[in-house]
């Protein structure tokens, strides 16, 4: 297994002589993929983050692998079939991660089956033969049978269509380890602070180990600005003066007990009040129910969920359901932040700004990604390398990554079993239970995941902080925000003795985790 110490990884970086073909700054799923690609084509790669990877959108998604049904609405062929596309190479790659999740469109309007079954026919055929299976109507006794808890008055059958489900930060997880199996350099809490430059051209950043609070100067032939919605931050740094690039766009998620409805199949609601849809998905033996398109003028690293964005979901969600989830039923909210391209002429509404990437490489060199989404990741990190390849003269090579294995690929995984996203880790993770019984015991009382995961992510995963594991390598945050609050004492003194922390710490870090962990509380008026 590929060394994910910290202090060795740290080593990669201390000889101030040493150039770097390519340095990614950003640790979510555009700035691991541009890595990976990187690293796989023989560019000495290193990539900073500066806090976990996939801390901030990268781990707040609505766990869809999906070519966007309501782009195609939109008449963004182009995109959809890319999507598709990559759909297809992720199932295949990240096999242990991905699924095939069948989704039903509830039909309440007498001409709306044949009318979304025409459009979801082409849906499919775009997909080609990375198609995940056909969409057909199905009958109103059909629809109410698989979607137990539907509302049944004036449905008058449904349609269902085939789309990926996934775990977002897990994968993040193993594209870091994939990018160390490929040579590269990773490290999260490692904040870029500043650009170093010669003759005006980009030659490498300054940054902080935000750890040892040591700051080095990592010379490198390109820079690549992978930071998501903080895109506009290092461009401040490379001209002062540049016009924000990027605007936020706010999506919020609620959780709830699975009692709502039972079964295997998701809901794709396709028109809400604001225009967008709204899912409703199986995800790790909840419901996971979102999202909102709220543009923001500012952005933070743990965005909050807006009352009318909480009021908005579980209006329409009411709508479908019989019995609809009240406040106090939320187990876990969580919210994230889309970088959409800023609307240059005054345009708001961000659920009409384009979606596909794009690539802008400054005067002096920078590369920056922004836009795209999870499912074409590896798309956009090729084009990336290309970018790179051209502007700074690299030695040409070309991409691997269309087939390249993601660590823990593993197909026939039993999902009944929630270790299922270790895929080909799984084995060795049980093997800790040997080196201490009590390993194996639950972290809580109501969730599945044991405490060999805590120890497993800090070993192997570069977890570092208590929200680290609840949040990100775990998820326990994300389902069960109570459980979580309750399990982080737990945590931190399992990490503390793997990490050779002191009491100090343990508590400092429970305080923190409490503190994020707060916003993934409804408060329940009374």
């Amino acid at each position: 297994m590929v060394n994910t110490e910290r202090e060795k990884l740290v080593e990669a970086i201390t000889d101030p002589d040493k150039i770097w073909d390519v340095i990614v700054v950003g640790g979510g799923a555009t700035g691991l993929g541009t890595a990976l690609d990187a690293a796989s084509r023989g560019y000495k790669t290193l990539l900073l983050e500066q806090v976990d990877f996939a801390k901030g959108t990268s781990s707040r998604s609505t766990k869809l692998v999906h070519g966007g049904v309501r782009y195609l609405a939109q008449g963004n062929i182009g995109l959809v079939r890319e999507a598709l596309y990559e759909r297809g190479l992720l199932l295949k790659n990240a096999a242990h991660l991905v699924k095939n999740e069948s989704f039903i469109i509830p039909n309440y309007e007498w001409w709306s089956g044949a009318f979304y079954t025409i459009g979801l026919t082409i849906y499919d055929l775009l997909a080609g033969k990375l198609s995940f299976g056909r969409s057909k109507h199905i009958s109103k006794k059909e629809t109410t049978s698989r979607l137990p808890g539907i509302l049944q008055k004036k449905l008058y059958g449904g349609v269902v269509y085939h789309d990926g489900q996934f775990d977002d930060s897990r994968l993040a997880i193993n594209l870091a380890q994939t990018c160390l199996e490929q040579g590269a350099t990773v490290l999260n809490y490692f904040r870029v602070t500043g650009l170093l430059k010669e003759d005006k051209k980009i030659a490498g950043v300054t940054a902080k180990d935000l750890e040892s609070g040591l700051v080095y100067q990592l010379k490198s032939k390109a820079v690549i600005n992978a930071t998501g919605v903080f895109v506009d931050d290092l461009l401040q740094k490379d001209e002062p003066h540049k016009k924000p690039l990027v605007r936020s766009s706010q999506g919020i998620h609620i959780v709830v007990d699975s009692s709502f409805m039972p079964g295997d199949d998701a809901i794709m609601i396709p028109k809400t009040d604001d225009g967008r849809v709204l899912f409703v998905v199986p995800w790790h033996g909840k419901l996971l129910i979102g999202t909102t398109d709220t543009p923001l003028n500012e952005h933070r690293l743990e965005p909050i969920a807006l009352e009318e964005e909480i009021d908005f979901v579980m209006r329409t969600v009411g709508k479908y359901l019989t019995r609809a989830p009240e406040r106090k039923d939320i187990l876990s909210i969580f919210a994230g932040l889309r970088p959409l391209a800023a609307p240059q002429e005054g345009s708001a509404k961000t659920k009409e700004i384009s979606r596909s990437h794009k690539l802008i490489v400054s005067a002096s060199g920078l590369i920056t990604i922004t836009g795209g989404k999870w499912t074409t990741y590896r798309r956009m990190a090729q084009d990336t390398v290309d970018k790179v390849i051209e502007t700074a003269g690299l030695q040409p090579s070309a991409n691997t990554t269309k087939g390249l294995s993601i660590h823990g690929n593993k197909k026939d995984v039993d999902r009944n079993d929630h270790l299922y996203v270790y895929g080909s880790d799984k084995e060795d993770l049980l093997a800790l239970i040997k080196e201490k019984e009590e390993w194996g015991e639950k972290l809580h009382p109501r969730m599945e995941y044991i405490l060999a995961e805590v120890i497993w992510a800090v070993r192997h995963e570069m977890a570092r902080t208590v929200e680290d594991v609840l949040a990100r390598r775990v998820r326990m945050l994300f389902l069960d925000a109570k459980a979580a609050i309750d399990t982080a004492p737990l945590v931190a003194k399992l990490m503390a003795k793997e990490l050779n922390r002191d009491n100090e710490w343990e508590k400092a870090e429970i305080a923190d985790f409490n503190n994020i962990a707060k916003g993934y509380l409804l408060i329940v008026h009374s």
